[in-house]
């Protein structure tokens, strides 16, 4: 039987070499020549079937839309991300940062769902059997029954898949398997592409759920060929500080859920538990308000949760500096400029530093409202009310603008004893609510005297 030659394929004209060319011969394009396998004659690969199962055409009415069974993995908050549990043959891709507890979280989950009756399989490429044995005894997870397979050759995972038939099986990580098909090495762009895409045909020929743990850049984005992320069913990133305990498993891509969902987790020694009241870690205890502290409710996929926003105005001299952590630093800039413009506070000679707590990520234009006023409150030395929160978008014009959802921010604000809310008048609740004063605004400047006058 004749062997697979290694050939170089230009993904602008098509055209192949035998060997890498920084330049096509054929078009003239630099640096498109990509490593593929030319199949010889008499050997017969499917190495370019579909990743999902063929079926006839017909007319969209008239296919049946059943509901997907989904199966818990034990843990409600990757329950939340994931959009209530893992699907047969779903594939999904989790990336974050050496040493977050990617690994941590997906050997408990796998020992749960073993203990609830599933196959599991756990496939480690960067670590030695012994040493997730190891890991296993530090989680308290003593007895546990989940198969262990130490590999990297994509073949040996397919073969071991085939024949153990396991419900779930977790690939730690998709960047240290290579198939022999390839010359590259693991973790190049070829690599990672064509075991991402068998590892998904797998699973959908055979109905395991499969879970790929991808390395992240430095920027951190997870690594190698962006047609990973397409590849997949779900893509969920692993954010926090590992010198703080909590962290947060956050859904950017989910074809059975919802997308921007968030699961947050604690660190303890027994591993990763989840955490019910997640604004609990977003909030400082205060004896009393201080200057520059604001209150705000975000939303987070379905879930509104309150954070705290604080701001620290101080004297900068010539080339004051301007920085957020977890807020978008150019609207920080634009926030500035409407603060003086309508509201009168000028910050041109101030260094302005806003942070919101907890490590939290707020990407929603409703943090507006609450940034400012925390700058104004810092700036003036004066503290907003105690039990006071603040949301809305503010537009260049000084308007303030209706959050989405508005009455689910309130209620969990109610619900965890704030008693002072500003918030945009679209916002304002047709019914009170009971042990809630909500004042609402239409521009900045209104907000600013409702601070004023609550004293």
């Amino acid at each position: 039987m004749a062997k697979d030659k290694t050939i170089y394929t230009c993904s602008e004209c098509g055209g192949t070499s035998p060997k890498w060319l920084g330049k096509c011969p054929h078009c003239g394009a630099w640096n498109t020549l990509i490593e593929s396998v030319a199949h010889s004659e008499g050997v017969v690969k499917n190495r370019f079937a579909s990743l999902a199962k063929t079926a006839e055409v017909a007319v969209l009415a008239d296919i049946e839309a059943t509901d997907i069974e989904r199966t818990p993995t034990g843990h409600e908050e990757l329950d939340r991300v994931l959009g209530g549990g893992i699907v047969e043959g779903g594939v999904v891709l989790i990336g974050g940062d050496p040493g977050i507890g990617k690994s941590t979280l997906l050997l408990q989950a796998l020992d749960s769902l073993q203990r609830a009756g599933k196959k599991t399989l756990y496939v480690t490429g960067e670590e030695s059997g012994a040493q997730v044995a190891l890991r296993s005894r530090r989680l308290g997870l003593d007895h546990s029954q989940v198969r262990v397979l130490a590999e990297i050759q994509l073949e040996k995972i397919l073969t071991t898949l085939d024949a153990q038939q396991p419900d779930v099986a977790v690939i730690d990580s998709i960047q240290t398997v290579y198939s022999d098909q390839l010359t590259s090495a693991p973790g190049s762009v070829a690599q990672v592409r064509e075991c991402a895409a068998h590892l998904t045909r797998a699973a959908k020929a055979s109905g395991v759920c499969i879970v790929l743990v991808g390395h992240v850049t430095k920027e951190g984005a997870l690594a190698g060929p962006r047609v990973l992320e397409h590849m997949v069913d779900t893509v969920l990133y692993f954010e926090g500080d590992t010198h703080s305990q909590f962290r947060l498993v956050r859904a950017i891509k989910n074809r059975f859920g919802a997308v921007n969902e968030i699961g947050v987790f604690a660190m303890t020694e027994r591993g990763l538990k989840g955490v019910s009241n997640p604004s609990a870690i977003f909030l400082s205890q205060h004896a009393e308000p201080v200057p520059g502290s604001c209150v705000m409710v975000t939303l987070e996929g379905t879930r509104p949760m309150l954070v705290e926003i604080q701001a620290l105005v101080d004297s900068g001299g010539p080339s004051p500096r301007r920085l957020s952590v977890g807020l978008d630093r150019d609207r920080l800039a634009m926030l500035l400029a409407v603060l003086h413009r309508h509201a009168g506070v000028a910050c041109m000679d101030q260094d302005v530093f806003v942070n919101a707590v907890g490590g939290v990520r707020i990407s929603e234009p409703a943090a507006d409202l609450a940034v400012m006023l925390a700058i104004t409150s810092s700036l003036r030395g004066k503290p907003l009310p105690k039990g006071f929160i603040a949301f809305g978008e503010v537009g260049l014009a000084g308007e303030v603008r209706p959050a989405p959802r508005g009455q689910e921010r309130l209620k969990e604000a109610a619900k965890l004893g704030f008693s002072v809310a500003v918030v945009p008048k679209a916002n304002a609740p047709k019914k009170p609510i009971d042990g809630l004063a909500i004042h609402a605004v239409e521009r900045i400047e209104e907000a600013m005297g409702v601070v004023r006058s609550l004293g």
